[in-house]
């Protein structure tokens, strides 16, 4: 028996800071405001890679004023990477 066809595994992590900007739109605008008044900024770490993602005050404000189609959906959802 041969095997098929062998690939070596390659590490990828999808993270993004548009990732962390799609996860906050799935908040309420009013909780988004609370974790910034509470925390100051906005900060998470990727459950996979462990990358951490920072995002001032005015940069979750500037990003969420300009953002559109619905979080929710992944066929509206874009990060950036053409297909």
């Amino acid at each position: 028996m041969q095997p098929l066809q062998q690939m070596e595994p390659k590490f990828h992590c999808p993270c993004s800071s548009d990732r962390l900007l799609r996860a906050l739109r799935l908040l309420s605008p009013e909780e988004v405001e609370d974790i910034l008044e509470t925390e100051g900024r906005i900060e998470a770490r990727c459950e996979f890679c462990g990358k951490v993602y920072r995002m001032s005050p005015e940069e979750v404000r500037a990003e969420m004023a300009l953002a559109t189609g619905d979080p929710s959906k992944d066929s509206e959802f874009t990060d950036g990477r053409e297909e």
